[in-house]
């Protein structure tokens, strides 16, 4: 697997995916976004990412997706800890993205990001790296989707996720992860 950064927002780099295979696809072909890809016989992954609006120190990750047929695999998490550490290297204090679902919540979690206690957009947590990674905090985020209209499988993960800590983050974004448990 090869993890690519295409471009910051400046470089107005395209990324054509499939929109039968990628959740948001559409969002990846507008310049205005950097761009970071996971690679393996194609683009299996990808992140679209800018300097957030109101703080220049804070890189705001717009969108990750990864490939229908590899999620559970933890590309996301691992491309989300790819473009931290690409944005540290440029500069940047902190990194921020928003999630509408508990399972793209627990791999923010493993790419070392933590929950601020905001929501925004459409029903998105604000997750930040850095931040407070204690048990409460992870948990009070946690109940916030346990109060959301859910899937089975959305409900199925949350139950097993009761009082858990959160996650471990992952030491190393190119490292290949045991077979995923959650």
């Amino acid at each position: 697997m090869e993890f690519t950064l295409l471009g910051w927002p400046e470089d107005g780099h395209r990324l054509r995916l499939d929109h039968e295979q990628f959740a948001y696809a559409g969002k990846f072909v507008m310049t205005s976004t950097g761009k970071a890809v996971i690679g393996d016989d194609g683009v299996v992954a990808a992140a679209a990412f800018d300097a957030d609006r109101t703080d220049s120190d804070t890189l705001c990750v717009r969108y990750i997706t990864v490939r229908q047929d590899r999620q559970g695999d933890r590309l996301g998490a691992r491309l989300l800890r790819f473009v931290r550490e690409r944005a540290t290297d440029r500069g940047f204090k902190h990194v921020s993205i928003g999630v509408n679902n508990p399972f793209s919540y627990q791999a923010a979690y493993r790419a070392g990001f933590c929950f601020s206690g905001a929501e925004s957009g459409m029903a998105e947590l604000d997750l930040v790296w850095p931040g407070d990674r204690s048990t409460d905090r992870y948990q009070a985020g946690l109940d916030l989707f346990r109060e959301r209209d859910l899937s089975p499988k959305e409900e199925s993960f949350l139950a097993a996720k009761g009082d858990a800590d959160p996650p471990s983050v992952l030491d190393d974004w190119a490292e290949q992860p045991p077979t995923p448990t959650g």
